[in-house]
């Protein structure tokens, strides 16, 4: 009878651990609903930033069409302007966790909406804020731009160390020794790589801009995926207060809540990414990307596509395989800068 009774307890053990792994999404979103999402709201309250044209928000609600966000990576510091070392157009569909990222590399000659005159985007932050940063993107692309959200060195340095760092596949040492960039070296196959080693990685740009622009959407992926442990789910409200003023966005709290809980409930977010490509060329002596025209408008028809909430999952536009490198006459202009 007594061993009956342990294979009986061994059958219920089996039977609800195999319940939640089954459900292990739909249990993660019930314990963040619990335990976290309240804590998690008043901590963004911080960063939540609308910007000044924007009217008074209608209250948040459960975002089920596809949405937009102008994501920026500010290198901010004590001494300088900041300006915007990562320039990303996000396309998001909560109903099936598929994510588009469209890169603006940072030298791309472009339009600055208020100043009368064409730059790098890269400066637009520079010259007026996310405001302007926003508004030169939306003119650049041709598309309305739902949100923002921005986060600075410091901060991406501190958030990635409190996680515990992320896996990057650094098969060789990445050496930046340019006479007039910052000197590191990244060590290659570390099992993880922590804040200042990720910031490198992102930042790094003695190869070219294109693969710049790669590694910035291999780390937001790896970001990802270290979120989406569950011995990191938990620890959401704490990353939120260690970015503190680093991170500003315009998206409500509430929103950013109720889509953390739609991506979760959907599995592991899938990302498509593109990069605007284009050929280096000089003005007045300053080194320029010249955007190429088909690729300005392959982003803006993709953009569409995923904008179009009838779009069906499965015909959704994916951009064709890019090339490994950059020509090597616009790797050898950049380095040089």
């Amino acid at each position: 009878m007594k061993r009956k009774m342990i294979y009986i307890t061994l059958a219920a053990v089996m039977l609800l651990g195999g319940l939640a792994f089954l459900f292990r999404s739909q249990l993660t979103v019930l314990a963040f609903d619990l335990f976290m999402a309240d804590k998690v709201e008043n901590s963004l309250q911080h960063s939540y930033k609308p910007l000044q044209s924007e009217q008074a928000p209608e209250p948040a609600v459960l975002q089920s069409e596809p949405f937009s966000v102008m994501l920026l990576g500010s290198d901010q510091r004590e001494d300088e302007p900041a300006r915007s070392d990562t320039m990303i157009m996000a396309v998001v569909r909560p109903k099936e966790s598929n994510i588009l990222l469209i890169s603006v590399p940072r030298d791309t000659y472009v339009e600055m909406v208020g100043r009368g005159h064409k730059d790098k985007i890269t400066h637009a932050f520079a010259f007026g804020g996310h405001q302007m940063a926003l508004d030169t993107m939306e003119a650049f692309l041709d598309e309305d731009i739902n949100y923002y959200a921005s986060i600075n060195f410091q901060g991406l340095k501190d958030v990635i160390d409190a996680m515990g760092g992320v896996e990057l596949p650094i098969g060789k040492d990445i050496v930046n020794k340019g006479w007039n960039h910052d000197k590191f070296t990244i060590k290659a196959n570390q099992p993880v790589y922590y804040g200042e080693d990720a910031l490198n990685y992102v930042r790094y740009r003695e190869d070219s801009d294109y693969n710049r622009t790669k590694r910035q959407q291999v780390f937001l992926d790896a970001v990802a995926k270290r979120l989406k442990e569950l011995d990191q789910i938990s620890r959401v409200p704490e990353y939120i207060e260690v970015m503190g003023e680093n991170f500003q966005t315009d998206m409500q709290p509430k929103f950013m809540v109720d889509l953390a809980k739609q991506l979760m409930a959907g599995g592991k977010p899938e990302m498509t990414t593109m990069t605007i490509m284009g050929e280096g060329v000089r003005y007045g002596g300053v080194f320029y990307n010249e955007a190429y025209e088909e690729d300005v408008q392959l982003a803006k028809d993709m953009i569409d596509n995923w904008m179009n909430p009838d779009t069906p999952e499965s015909q959704l536009m994916k951009p064709e395989a890019e090339a490994e490198e950059q020509p090597q006459q616009q790797k050898t202009v950049e380095a040089e800068e």
